[in-house]
This record gives structure tokens, sequence and C-alpha cells, in this order.
């Protein structure tokens, strides 16, 4: 692909709050920044028929994605005044409860790093190549389904 470096966007497990408190604390000096927007999608105890899930097994074709990933962020700086944009999403299992995405973006003004956000999460749902399986307490599972 070019000479497009592929940052790696995946972490091993649930996103911890501390990594996420520290990813805000190291943009307070940019101060050219007047607006950040958050997005956590965190998993859910879903019941499905009689069985609730306990967590969610994240896979992915990796380099496939990260491949997508470096055009949708180009893509969304074009499209939007932003100052920075910064995305991790879980792989392997993230127990109900847990944060399994995370996606932060920031710029001078509120509207393009809610806009920018948004539209960031929802083209990870759509375009990514990112499969999650709910993991049951029987340890049986079922594929998420994608909700349209």
């Amino acid at each position: 692909m070019g000479e497009k470096k592929l940052k790696n966007i995946f972490v091993q497990g649930a996103i911890e709050p501390s990594f996420i408190a520290q990813a805000i604390q190291s943009h307070k000096t940019q101060t050219t920044i007047g607006a950040h927007n958050i997005f956590l999608g965190q998993v859910r105890s879903d019941k499905i028929g009689e069985k609730e899930v306990q967590a969610i097994d994240y896979s992915s074709y990796e380099e496939m994605a990260l491949e997508k990933m470096v055009l949708i962020r180009e893509e969304l700086f074009e499209k939007y005044n932003l100052t920075c944009m910064h995305v991790y999403h879980s792989l392997g299992p993230v127990q109900a409860g847990e944060i399994s995405l995370f996606v932060f973006t920031s710029s001078a003004h509120r509207k393009e790093a809610i806009r920018a956000c948004e539209e960031m999460v929802e083209r990870i749902k759509s375009e990514l190549p990112i499969w999650g399986k709910e993991v049951f307490s029987d340890q049986s599972y079922e594929w998420k389904k994608p909700i349209k």
C-alpha cells in the first residue's frame, strides 16, 4: 500500500479506563484544541434466547482493517477540520461492562469533533473487517449480527 505507515488501532483485551484518561490528559498542552469528542463502545450483557452474553471475542483481518483505516482517517481529516484523531479497537475477549472501542476526535470547534467522531464509529462498524463472537456463560457462542 505505498509508503503509508499503518498505525495499529488494535489492543488485546479490554481498553482500560486509565488508558482513556491518559489519552485525554496528553492533550492538555495543545491549546489550539477547543473541543474533544469521545465515543466508548461497551460490551452489553444482552439476553439471546435463554442465554446471557458474558463477553465478546473480537477478531479481525488486521492488515486489511489497518489499510482501510488509513483511507478513512485521510477522508475524515479532509472532510472535517480536525486537530487529531485516535482510534482503538479490542481484539480477543472483552467481558460485559468493559470497553471495546475508543474513538477520540479533537478540533478547534465542537461540531467538527462531534461529526467526525460519529462518522468514524459508523464507518468502523460498516467498513472494517472486525467480527465478534458473543460468548455465553456455558462457553457456547454465536457470531454477533450487525445492527442496521
